[in-house]
C-alpha cells in the first residue's frame, strides 16, 4: 500500500506566501512519517504559481537522511523537467496532464496534442537521467467545461501514455466529481487491461464522501493513494466549497480499520498533523 503525502498540493493555491522556512521544516517533518512519496514542490512558472517559487531552495534543505520517503515534484514542460531532474534527491516528477481542452490550456497554457509532445519529451528525459514519470490525468472523471468526457477516453489516453511506456499513471478528480461507480469501472477496467501500470488515486471530495471513495477505489484494485492532512487545498473550479483534497487522516484510519499494516510511525503523523495548523491558514 502506498500512501503520497501531497503538501505541494495543499499550499499551491494559498495567496499568502508560506515563509520557505516554514516549508522546509513542514516537509522535513513529513518526511518522519513513513509516506511512500512526498509531493513536496513544483519547477513551474513563479508567475503560474508564486506559492511554489522557492522549490530549488527547499529541496536543498530537505532532511532525506534515514527517510526512505521519495520525492515527487511537479512539472508543466520539459524546461521544468530538466530543472527537476538536475536533483538527485527527486525521484519522481510529475506532470498534469488534462483529457479537458479547456483545463490543459488553463493548467499549462498547451493544446492536449502539445502537452503529450511534451510528455514524451519529458519521459525521453527522465529514461536517461534514472527518473521516474508519473502522469496525472486531470479531469479525469468529468469536468465543468462542456469538454467531451467519457470513461472510454480515459481508456484511450492511458493507451497512449502505455505507448510511451509510462509506468504510474494517477487518475484524479480534479473538481471532486467522481463516485463509486466511475471510480470502481475505471480501476478494475485499467487495472486489467494493463497489469505492467501501477495506477493511483488523486480524488478530491466532500469530507463525508471519502471514505466511500477510497474504498471503491481499493476494492477495485488501487494500491495507491494521494491525500493530503486535513484535506487541505482543493480546485477553485469545484462548485462545492468543500470539495478538497481526501484527507490523509481518513486514508489512514480506513486501512487501520481493514486491519491492513501500513508502514507509518503514528507518532510523527500526529505531530504533523499538529505542524499543519502552523501551516496553513485555517
Amino acid at each position: 500500500m502506498k500512501i503520497i503525502e501531497c503538501p505541494r498540493d495543499a499550499m499551491q493555491g494559498i495567496e499568502v506566501f508560506i515563509p520557505t522556512a516554514k516549508k522546509i521544516k513542514y516537509l522535513n517533518q513529513l518526511l518522519k512519517v513513513g509516506f511512500d512519496t512526498l509531493d513536496f514542490g513544483s519547477f513551474v512558472s513563479p508567475k503560474a504559481i508564486p506559492q511554489m517559487k522557492d522549490t530549488p531552495e527547499v529541496v536543498d534543505n530537505l532532511e532525506l537522511q534515514g527517510s526512505e520517503t521519495k520525492l515527487l515534484a511537479i512539472v508543466a514542460n520539459n524546461r521544468g523537467a530538466e530543472e527537476a531532474i538536475k536533483y538527485g534527491a527527486i525521484s519522481y516528477l510529475g506532470f498534469p496532464l488534462s483529457i479537458s481542452e479547456t483545463f490543459q490550456k488553463r493548467n499549462t497554457n498547451k493544446t492536449i496534442v502539445e502537452a503529450l509532445n511534451e510528455v514524451e519529451e519529458i519521459q525521453n528525459n527522465c529514461l536517461k537521467k534514472g527518473k521516474t514519470l508519473v502522469v496525472y490525468i486531470s479531469m479525469g472523471f468529468g469536468n465543468p467545461y462542456g469538454d467531451p468526457y467519457g470513461t472510454g477516453i480515459v481508456a484511450q489516453f492511458v493507451g497512449i501514455l502505455n505507448q510511451l511506456d509510462i509506468k504510474i499513471i494517477s487518475l484524479a478528480d480534479t473538481i471532486g466529481v467522481s463516485n463509486t461507480e466511475n471510480i470502481s469501472y475505471l480501476f478494475s477496467t485499467l487495472s486489467k487491461e494493463y497489469p505492467h501500470i501501477e495506477f493511483g488515486a488523486h480524488l478530491h471530495s466532500r469530507p463525508d464522501q471519502s471514505i466511500e471513495k477510497i474504498e471503491a477505489a481499493y476494492n477495485s484494485g488501487c494500491r495507491r493513494f494521494d491525500g493530503a492532512i486535513k484535506g487541505f487545498g482543493g480546485c477553485p473550479m469545484a462548485e462545492d466549497s468543500l470539495v478538497g483534497n481526501i484527507a490523509t487522516e481518513a486514508i489512514i484510519n480506513f486501512f487501520r480499520e481493514k486491519q491492513i499494516k501500513l508502514q507509518l510511525n503514528l507518532e510523527q503523523f500526529k505531530e504533523s498533523v499538529r505542524l499543519a495548523t502552523q501551516v496553513f491558514p485555517v
